[in-house]
């Protein structure tokens, strides 16, 4: 059963009308979506943000005349509390860790299927992002590529994190879940958050994507 107990609304950028009416049909059948609106250009789906901001955007990167992560930006300076997940066939790091770093909830490939979508939603929904293996890989590479910094076991003394802060940072870097996260360490999912909002302070880090750069830098996924 889902946590979600109000109603959710969910737009769709996407220029394939066949991919968009797919899309619908799967995310009306979620208990909790009341609305899903069907966009095909960034005008179309500004129309719609300013009318009714919706909860959750389901954005492709591949757009005639539109730039991906340009569309993001201009979307997210407008609209702080927009939550962003990409679904793309864009693979690369580079899109994935530009994505991420802009303030993206969490990055799919459109070939996800039905239940990794919806447990993306409904991640983003409840804890703010959804976190993936494949996310954390392409940070820490685009980290560690220009200048890979010495391993440590530890993160400076200027940041001091708990043991089990550190644990949670380590299992947020291979991409768990905070519910993975809870099941590992036999804690409550709402401790998870917990010390992932320690974290977040601790580190200045904007968001779980941030906390993966941060201790790529820093040596602690090395030792």
């Amino acid at each position: 059963m889902s946590a979600i107990d109000f109603p959710v609304r969910i737009a769709l950028l996407d220029d394939h009308p066949m991919f968009r009416q797919g899309l619908r049909y799967i995310l009306s059948a979620l208990p909790y979506v009341a609305e899903v609106v069907e966009t095909a250009t960034l005008s179309e789906l500004l129309v719609c943000c300013r009318e009714r901001q919706p909860d959750v955007l389901l954005l492709d990167l591949q757009m005639p005349g539109m730039d991906g992560p340009e569309a993001a930006k201009l979307l997210l300076d407008e609209f702080k509390d927009l939550k962003i997940i990409v679904l793309t066939m864009l693979s690369a790091d580079k899109f994935i860790t530009q994505m991420m770093r802009l303030g993206a909830r969490s990055y799919l490939p459109k070939d996800a299927d039905q239940d990794e979508l919806r447990q993306a939603i409904e991640d983003v929904l409840i804890t703010g992002h959804h976190f993936t293996p494949r996310i954390s890989r392409a940070l820490m590479r685009g980290v560690q590529q220009p200048t890979r910094q010495p391993a440590t076991t530890r993160l400076p003394d200027l940041v001091q994190l708990t043991p089990r802060e550190e644990e949670v940072l380590r299992l947020i870097c291979e991409g768990r879940t905070a519910a993975e996260i809870a099941s590992r360490l036999f804690i409550s999912r709402r401790t998870v958050e917990g010390h992932r909002q320690n974290l977040l302070e601790k580190t200045s880090a904007p968001n779980s994507a941030g906390l993966v750069v941060y201790a790529a830098r820093h040596g602690l996924l090395d030792s």
